[in-house]
Parts: C-alpha cells; structure tokens; sequence
C-alpha cells in the first residue's frame, strides 16, 4: 500500500547544536537519550527529544518495516514555537537554516520526504520575508504556525493579518500544532501525562478557534488549515461553538469553518479517529503516525479497526494528503523537488 504519512517528525540536530550555545533563554542542553531539552522560558515545561528524532535515514528504515511504500511529510510538531521565543533577527536566522535542512532533505529523498517551513512570528514582516523564501526558493510544500506565540501575542493578533493573506495566496497547507507554551503551572506534575493528555489538545482547540472567531477564516476563506491531532476538541465541541458562537457576530456557524480544516488521525483511539472521518468527511481526513511520538504500527492497527472502504482507505492514506499538500501524484512530474537555495532578497 502506497503511505504519504502527514504528521511525521524530523528535527535537524543542527539547530538544536546552535541553540545549545546560548547562555539566555531559550536554553537548550544535551541530555542522556542523545537528544535535547529545551526550554524556552522560565516556569514554561521542558520539551525533550531523543535520538529517533535526529536521524532520517533511521526513520525511514523503521517505516519500511512497516511493509508499506512510505513517504513522509515532516512538521515542526511543538518546537515551531522556538522561532518567535528567539530575538526577531535571531529568530529569522534560525528559521532560514531549519528550512535549508529541509530542503536539502527533500532533495535528497525525492519523492519520499517532503518539508515544511519553520517562521518566527513576533515580527510580522520577517515571517513574511521568512515564508516567501521557504516556498518560492527552497519548494517547501507548508508553513507550521505553533497554537501560541509564547509571550508576546496570540496567532490571531491583527498585525499578522498579511501574513495570513500571503499564506493563502501563495495557497499552501498551514499546519496547527500546539505547544507547551501555556497551562504550566496549572498541568505540572504526573510525570508530564497532564500537559500532554489534555494540555497540548486545549491550546491546540483554543487557537484553531481563534482563528474561527476572529473571522480571520471568514476573511480568508482560502486558507487552508490542517487541525492536528484529529481536530483537537472542536469536532466534539462544535455543536458548543455553534450556540454561543453568534457572540462573536460571525455571518455563518463556527462548525462551517471548522469543516474547512483538515486533519490527521493521530488519536490513539479508534472512536476517535472515526469521529473524525465522521465529522470532516472523508476528503478531509489524511493519515498520519506522529512518529517518533508515536508508533506507526499501532496507528495503522487502530485504522485497520475501522470499516472503511478500499476507496475511503486510498484517499486517507494518500491521495487527499497528495492533493492537498500538492504532492505525489498531484504535480506532473510526481515528484516535487527543492528550487535552488538563493539569497535572501
């Protein structure tokens, strides 16, 4: 079976090295997995990696095992808030060299890894310069935007409204993740199971709302958002949205822009998963594993659970991801590759 898996994970040790150099926060420092923590202020919880996250050509020899043809689109996953933690300049540098690493990735394995673009957003016109360079000259097929911007804002914050508007000009995927950045105090302790049980699906929910209420999707009608993590909470809540929704004088329901999303199947829950493809549809639903989060087998076993159609089965586990990340079989060649590395004008 041919696999684009849309929520995949490769983080370039590179810039991992670069911000263990650093004697103010963001910190990072090497730990016993052979990996990093890194934190990117005081009293915010330390996100930790480990090896499988560092070596692709690993990676992918995990996936093969799997008995699938297996290619991969790579996302930021909770880092993508490291950008804007930085000092604006600092930020862009440091954004440039993770989208170059995934650039070079995707020349390397054509066909089988494709990247996404890391932008720091406490500068509106650097995320713009930022954006422009990662897809008009390295052929990056999406942008990550983290749930929260750490201090400084919210995703929503009417000064990024341009930046909205050349993301759907431009007409890629803005992949919505979250982070770590908020409820800290409140979802410490348990060994972390709080934070990342209910923490990191309600800052995820909260800000995918946000661009909802703002009328930031009204306005942009366009833009198209991929909602991790099986949309979060706002399928199950979006019956919730629609009654109180009117508050934010929005000229349709919330559930209408909701249904605009998409999302992957990365729920370790069978029900979930289904409610998913229930509530967005089929077309709507791509198939991802969150690896190294999480296991691939055990994704594809939750799946195998659910009565689905040989049809249904293609569009999950490629053709939707293929056409909505322009990939695969959607571009004449087959392949998408890198454009030349230049400059930054």
């Amino acid at each position: 079976m041919r696999i684009i898996d849309s929520h995949f994970h490769w983080w370039p040790r590179s810039a991992f090295e670069r911000l263990c150099k650093r004697t103010s926060y963001p910190l990072c420092e090497r730990n016993t997995r052979n990996g990093y923590n890194y934190v990117g202020h005081e009293g915010r919880p330390s996100l930790n990696s480990w090896a499988e996250w560092f070596d692709l050509d690993k990676q992918f020899e995990h996936m093969d095992g799997l008995g699938h043809q297996v290619s991969v689109i790579s996302s930021l996953g909770p880092f993508s808030i490291s950008f804007s933690d930085l000092p604006p300049e600092e930020g862009r540098d440091a954004a440039l060299n993770w989208n170059e690493e995934m650039a070079g990735a995707q020349r390397k394995y054509r066909g089988r890894f494709w990247g996404t673009a890391a932008v720091p957003l406490t500068d509106t016109k650097i995320a713009m310069e930022v954006l422009d360079h990662a897809i008009l000259k390295l052929g990056l097929v999406g942008v990550n935007i983290p749930g929260s911007i750490g201090r400084d804002t919210r995703i929503d914050a009417e000064r990024l409204t341009p930046f909205y508007a050349r993301i759907e000009e431009l007409g890629i995927p803005l992949f919505l993740h979250p982070t770590d950045a908020v409820f800290g105090d409140d979802l410490e302790g348990y060994g972390g199971a709080l934070q990342l049980s209910l923490g990191r699906v309600i800052e995820v929910s909260v800000s995918a709302s946000r661009l909802i209420f703002s009328g930031l999707m009204e306005r942009h009608p366009n833009l198209k958002i991929v909602m991790s993590h099986t949309g979060g909470a706002l399928p199950y809540q979006s019956g919730r949205m629609d009654k109180n929704g009117k508050n934010a004088k929005l000229p349709r329901p919330p559930s209408t822009y909701i249904k605009r999303m998409y999302t992957d199947t990365v729920s370790p829950h069978s029900l979930g998963m289904k409610f998913a493809i229930d509530y967005y549809g089929i077309d709507q639903v791509m198939y991802g594993s969150d690896y190294p989060c999480w296991d691939p087998a055990t994704a594809l076993a939750l799946i195998e659970a659910i009565d689905l159609s040989n049809a249904d089965r293609e569009k999950l586990f490629y053709s939707n991801a293929s056409r909505f990340f322009s990939v695969g079989d959607s571009v004449a060649s087959g392949i998408r590759e890198s454009m030349p590395a230049d400059a930054l004008a």
